[in-house]
């Protein structure tokens, strides 16, 4: 059999609430990866510079950092977590909805940083649940659960794609300090007109955008999602004011009830005892992590730093490779660069989707192990042959299929090594959250300031830094490895005392009555 029974009727068990959280997942890729394509547009409708509408990006992923920062708190309870979902959900299909009013950049950023905010709370509260239900089988549930963001990632930008404007307003002038160039015929000759789209955008010259409609179908697409949410909410019974029906268990399930039971409190006291899978601020804040071994926290930290770069990846590939597409030496047309977000994505899902069964076959570490090696040589073969169409294609590709189950890997194989103590949920979403606010405001500068190579340059560089920090991880999980067993021996070799002048006294206890 491909799967375990076991996993099976674990999933059979929880398939509600596991199929819910893979729909809030979808929400959240629907919004991560739309700004990509209709970036251009975007910088029309709000008449900005590029340099500017960078900065939407910094707002959604700083906000989206705040939200994974304090998600955590919203898992005390199932009925807050489920509330927070639900809230979150909604408010993406609301912002999908009122972008198209936004005509400053400001009220944009703003826009993008309220979702950022709800993101963030979707991300922790999500993966916090699955890892809490599944436990040590949570890496196949998990691989799935990115498999939705990829999913709705892919979908945002073919929903976009017809409406994108043919000509953009933005100009190419030659100088390879503007990064979006799309009318380079047009002040070929007019260098007066060259010196004033540094400053603004140009007009539209392709008449009335038509984005506005891409926005609003993604918000009625997105919709069902939190009415799923809405509708678990019901079946649990948390609606005060319309009480559900409660669900019998099957044979199966009542078969492995006790055992899960007597496995959930177990969870429960080791995450009482070392901070659980709080939010961050209250892991730091915990008196009962003196004590532990330096490992237990570099842990922590070199599994956040490898998300924090390969993440980042993520982020600033899906948001330029678009730009990158549009400019020399590439020079695409337009329709033609805005398939590269969304093979990128689709790359992203397709990757996922497989890690599904691999992630059963194989163990975290070697598939993170043979991801990160792929990515680099993926985006040092995009270097080498930086003049290939068909290359730019095929390894953006490559680099969304290996890039792509890097997150639910590191989260399961970190969870494993703590044996689900600690807060390694929370920093790793939390890394992840922050590298790809950092990476995308930081590559767009260079982008602008060095040319249009150095996005590739910035690619080699962050994922050769990623895979150093996954070898210190590799060997600080050793050095923890061995710490925990000299902790087990030492512990057995204080029980073995005590066991013997307890068998010792027994003796001597039944042997009194006959004296008597």
């Amino acid at each position: 059999m491909l799967v375990d029974e076991r996993i099976v009727t674990l999933f059979k068990r929880n398939a509600h609430h596991t199929l819910t959280y893979w729909s809030v997942f979808f929400s959240f890729g629907l919004c991560i990866a739309f700004l990509g394509p209709t970036i251009l547009d975007l910088q029309c409708q709000t008449n900005s510079t590029l340099s500017q509408i960078t900065w939407v990006f910094f707002a959604q992923q700083f906000c989206l950092l705040i939200g994974s920062s304090i998600g955590g708190i919203f898992k005390r309870t199932l009925f807050s977590a489920l509330a927070a979902l639900f809230v979150s959900a909604l408010t993406i299909s609301v912002i999908f909805a009122i972008i198209p009013l936004c005509n400053n950049v400001l009220l944009l950023a703003i826009a993008m940083a309220v979702s950022g905010f709800a993101m963030g709370i979707i991300d922790t509260i999500a993966n916090i649940q699955l890892v809490t239900i599944y436990q040590r089988d949570s890496a196949v549930f998990l691989q799935a659960l990115h498999f939705f963001i990829g999913f709705g990632a892919l979908v945002s930008p073919l929903i976009a794609d017809p409406f994108l404007s043919e000509t953009g307003c933005g100009n190419h002038t030659g100088n390879e300090t503007e990064i979006v160039l799309h009318h380079r015929n047009l002040l070929r000759n007019s260098p007066i007109a060259a010196h004033n789209i540094n400053e603004s955008s140009l007009p539209h010259e392709g008449g009335e955008s038509t984005v506005h409609y891409a926005f609003w179908i993604m918000a009625l697409i997105n919709l069902p999602v939190p009415l799923a949410v809405l509708f678990l909410m019901y079946r649990e019974q948390l609606i005060p004011c319309c009480p559900g029906t409660p669900r019998l268990l099957d044979k199966d399930e009542l078969a492995m009830e006790n055992q899960q039971g007597a496995e959930g409190s177990e969870v429960e006291q080791k995450e009482h005892a070392a901070g659980g899978h709080g939010n961050i601020f209250s892991c730091c804040q915990n008196d009962n992590l003196r004590g532990l071994p330096v490992s237990f926290f570099m842990i922590h930290i070199l599994g956040g730093m490898v998300l924090f770069m390969t993440d980042g990846i993520v982020g600033a590939y899906a948001g330029f490779v678009y730009t990158y597409g549009v400019r020399p030496p590439m020079s695409l047309p337009n329709k033609t660069a805005g398939y590269l977000p969304s093979i990128f994505w689709a790359a992203i899902t397709a990757g996922r989707l497989l890690s599904i069964p691999l992630s059963y076959r194989f163990q975290p570490v070697r598939l993170l192990m043979f991801n990160l090696a792929g990515a680099i040589v993926t985006v040092l073969m995009l270097l080498i042959f930086y003049t290939s169409t068909t290359f730019l294609f095929v390894g953006t590709f490559l680099c969304g299929l290996f890039l792509s189950s890097i997150f639910p890997c590191m989260l399961a194989y970190t969870e494993d090594i703590l044996d689900y103590q600690g807060c390694a949920t929370s920093v790793l979403v939390t890394s992840a959250g922050m590298g790809e606010m950092v990476m995308q405001v930081l590559v767009g500068s260079i982008i602008q300031t060095k040319g249009s190579y150095s996005f590739l340059l910035c690619g080699m560089i962050i994922a050769c830094f990623g895979f150093i920090f996954f070898i210190g991880l590799l060997l600080f999980h050793r050095m923890h490895r061995n710490y925990l067993t000299g902790t087990t021996k030492k512990s057995a070799m204080v029980e073995e005392p005590a066991t013997e002048q307890n068998g010792s006294a027994q003796p001597e206890q039944k042997a009194e009555p006959e004296s008597s």
